[in-house]
């Protein structure tokens, strides 16, 4: 696949701002990782060996009795030191590096939860006794996988409705700019407060809800480049061929109304990684139990004993946050027609 020149140039670019491009690269890479949280943390066994055959306990669900025929015939639970003497008698087991999940008690703590940090646990446990890298470890997870839903899902509303205001103007954009203004004046979080009382907030509920108001962010931005665009000279050659109108919306404006655009997405992804973690501070985020950044932030707060809660939870998102503010400055300078490459 050839690249044109000018995606070359903003290639370019993007990899002159070295403090973005390093920032980007940082950030795939840890994203990466955390796809793979269950091979990471885990409190079952990646691979068993046991009477001649191979189990996968990370992909598949088996029973006590599978390898204890004295044990029930419920889920193994690997935690149980007498399973995982019969296993390692005629077998072998390989773990995670980190052998907890985000819900796993940890048992036989030497001092009251929340413990400190230790080679058992590198970052500690919370005053529940989870350890906290593997719930720091799903819970980025989360909050970036939601970000990232949010902000596509959210950007292509709102680049649809900006093309529809801009590209026809007069009584639609009219009526579109006064509905949005009503709209965004609602008070979104005691909405939320009496949503959650009648339904139980959950990944989707609160990405559902989130949509009906985040949509709006790139709306006014799309708006003014249609605006601009529909009184070119291309686009009115356009129209007098008899070209449609969703035609050269799609293939004439919006592609020089997405230089513009683009340049906001990787701020709006780090305004939805907030959302969230705000919404599990106060409470209204995720379902108790579900690794948070927001309920780290919120026991840190909860915990002043114990300071490497608050200390995970600003680190991981202060860098997080950080991360996507200098890959959102590279992108700018690399659709930025006077910034050239050095």
């Amino acid at each position: 696949m050839t690249l044109s020149p000018i995606t070359r140039r903003r290639l370019g670019a993007f990899r002159a701002n070295r403090r973005g491009y390093y920032s980007a690269l940082l950030f795939a890479a840890l994203f990466c990782l955390s796809l793979f949280a269950e091979f990471l943390a885990n409190d079952r066994p990646l691979a068993i060996w046991f009477h001649g055959h191979l189990y996968t306990p990370v992909l598949h669900d088996y029973a006590g009795s599978d390898f204890d025929p004295d044990a029930l015939p419920t889920d193994a639970d690997y935690t149980d030191p007498d399973l995982m003497g019969v296993i390692d008698k005629d077998g072998w087991a390989i773990w995670p590096p980190l052998a907890y999940s985000y819900q796993t008690v940890v048992k036989d703590l030497p001092v009251p939860a929340p413990a400190p940090p230790s080679w058992r646990n590198p970052l500690g446990t919370d005053d529940q006794a989870r350890d906290v890298l593997a719930r720091t470890i799903y819970g980025f997870r989360i909050s970036v996988l939601f970000g990232f839903t949010l902000t596509i899902i959210a950007s292509a509303i709102g680049i649809a409705a900006g093309a529809v205001q801009g590209f026809y103007g007069g009584w639609v954009d009219l009526l579109f700019q006064r509905f949005i203004e009503i709209w965004s004046g609602m008070p979104q979080l005691y909405m939320l407060i009496i949503l959650s009382s009648v339904i139980a907030p959950g990944f989707w509920v609160l990405l559902l809800f989130l949509l009906l108001f985040s949509w709006m962010a790139l709306t006014g931005v799309v708006r003014a480049e249609f605006l601009r665009g529909r009184n070119l000279e291309y686009v009115r050659a356009a129209r007098a061929l008899g070209v449609s109108d969703a035609s050269i919306m799609w293939r004439h404006i919006l592609p020089n109304a997405m230089v513009a655009t683009l340049t906001f997405l990787p701020f709006t992804l780090s305004g939805s990684v907030t959302i969230l973690a705000s919404l599990d501070f106060l409470g209204f985020g995720l379902p108790p139990g579900s690794p948070s950044l927001g309920e780290l932030v919120a026991q840190g707060k909860d915990n002043l004993q114990a300071p490497w809660l608050a200390i995970t939870a600003f680190v991981v998102l202060g860098l997080t946050l950080t991360l996507l503010i200098f890959v959102g400055e590279a992108v700018r300078d690399a659709f930025d027609p006077r910034k050239g490459v050095s």
